[in-house]
């Protein structure tokens, strides 16, 4: 019986309407293909902030080999004259934070379908219409028990979000300059 590219082949989760850059793909395809196993994206702070008001980003914690030990849940993180702050706390724009790019093995959809299950039990009977399975907090539960160990990697992408409807205009020239430097070329498929 041939292998099954689908429950063989590591692979990675974003989110759909975001904007992640070629970098954060390239180092966790690079990570996942020689043998790693979990890993994260860590975008530095300054690159998805918006001028147009705060952001929530999840604060990377990580040990002194760049294992993800926590996440740190921070809202409402505004651009300063000389860098960032949360609800007047200054905040490091060096920082890495989790933009939801994962980077994960098989063995690891079997995990997610038990948590799924777990969820459905727990979390989806006292408020159906709201409750949500967010593979970010899943995995912070993970870490803290000790199921699963996972690798940030920094990568320097600018992240686009449309966070604010005045976000709108900034993210359509970001992309013409990328166009105009031929990061991208107009048919999007033209270099592959």
């Amino acid at each position: 019986m041939g292998s099954d590219p689908i429950k063989d082949t590591p692979f990675v989760v974003i989110n759909a309407d975001d904007y992640y850059g070629k970098e954060g793909f390239k180092k966790v395809h690079e990570y996942l293909v020689n043998g790693g196993t979990s890993c994260m994206a860590g975008f530095v702070l300054k690159n998805p902030l918006s001028d147009n008001g705060g952001v929530t980003c999840g604060i990377c914690k990580m040990d002194e080999e760049n294992n993800f030990t926590e996440v740190v849940e921070t809202y409402n993180i505004m651009k300063t004259a000389d860098g960032a702050e949360a609800d007047g706390v200054k905040v490091d724009t060096e920082s890495l934070v989790s933009m939801n790019m994962w980077g994960l093995t098989p063995d690891f959809v079997e995990t997610l379908e038990k948590g799924f299950e777990e969820f459905f039990e727990k979390e989806v009977p006292g408020n159906p219409m709201k409750a949500e399975f967010l593979i970010p907090s899943f995995i912070g539960e993970l870490l803290e028990q000790g199921k699963i160990s996972v690798k940030v990697l920094r990568t320097n992408d600018s992240w686009y979000g449309m966070t604010y409807k005045e976000d709108v205009e900034a993210v359509k020239d970001s992309f013409k300059n990328m166009f105009e430097k031929e990061i991208y070329k107009t048919d999007l498929f033209a270099d592959l």
